[in-house]
């Protein structure tokens, strides 16, 4: 069955950097494309980003566009989030998703 594994995700300063893995089964990974979403709490889930199964041309919320990066290596079945210049309003839930599956998520905290 499909399975989304997330980790990396933890407690960072303010301008510190985060990279968050997503380790996919189930599937065939390199056919799909795939997003990268956030839940803080008391709000709704959002897109981070996305990539296609090509890896170019990704696409990004404005609130991450020139810090985060989304990246997949189809060889490992693994999917990656690049956080940069981290602010406190990035905390939240980070969840993988692959059309209708998700993952369990992993948490980003960004406090002083």
């Amino acid at each position: 069955q499909v399975q989304l594994v997330e980790s990396g995700g933890g407690l960072v300063q303010p301008g510190g950097s985060l990279r968050l893995s997503c380790a996919a089964s189930g599937f065939t990974f390199s056919k799909y494309y795939m997003n990268w979403f956030r839940q803080a709490p008391g709000k709704e889930r959002e897109f981070v980003a996305g990539i296609p199964w090509s890896g170019h041309n990704p696409v990004y919320a404005d609130s991450v566009k020139g810090r985060f990066t989304i990246s997949r290596d189809n060889a490992k079945n693994t999917l990656y989030l690049q956080m940069n210049s981290l602010k406190p309003e990035d905390t939240a839930a980070y969840y993988c998703n692959a059309d209708n599956s998700w993952g369990q998520g992993t948490q980003v905290t960004v406090s002083s």
